[in-house]
């Protein structure tokens, strides 16, 4: 018996890139009318206390579309609340991903069911996870990187994707982006 399934580390679209790459078209073909967005790596790079002037762009165009809430696993209150109100959106800190609790605050906030959902992130063990044990889309994004720090690895979702292939998942479209078209979605 296996003790984790490995199709909750398999995200419905794998972006393949960072997330100004998730369009409103891309919401508008997934029938998406909310997103949860992680913050650390997928927003903004961990050292990084502001969004950039292309995420507060971002940020505006994808509010046209869709309901968005931060929710993160970064427990700091002043980082948060600082990139949130810049963005002018609400948001949920604490999270303990993949523990679903504040995911579905952030659905039912939006009033909105989890099919209609997307929980946008760059780890698989936190992000995906969770939101596939909601039953919401899951997309996995290429993680922020500091311009200070272009170098720099992702030896943790490196890791997730090394073990997350050999439990069984299936991620090769890792580096191309792609939608997954097997995957059924959870109503």
């Amino acid at each position: 018996m296996a003790l984790l399934n490995p199709a909750l580390l398999e995200p419905n679209l794998i972006l393949g890139n960072t997330i100004f790459h998730l369009t409103p078209e891309i919401i508008r073909r997934h029938q998406l009318k909310g997103l949860i967005l992680d913050v650390d790596d997928t927003l903004v790079s961990v050292r990084q206390v502001n969004p950039s002037d292309d995420l507060l762009r971002w940020s505006t165009e994808m509010k046209r579309v869709a309901d968005i809430w931060l929710v993160s696993n970064n427990l700091s209150q002043r980082r948060i609340s600082r990139i949130a109100e810049a963005l002018d959106l609400p948001y949920l800190l604490g999270a303990k991903k993949p523990s679903r609790k504040k995911l579905r605050k952030a659905m039912d906030a939006m009033d909105l069911r989890p099919h209609e959902v997307a929980m946008v992130g760059d780890r698989l063990f936190t992000d995906v996870l969770a939101g596939n044990r909601l039953g919401l889309f899951t997309i996995l994004v290429e993680p922020m990187v500091d311009p200070l720090e272009a170098s720099r690895k992702h030896p943790v979702r490196n890791a997730e994707v090394w073990v997350s292939k050999v439990l069984g998942a299936s991620l090769d479209g890792i580096k191309q982006g792609f939608t997954k078209t097997n995957k059924k979605k959870s109503s």
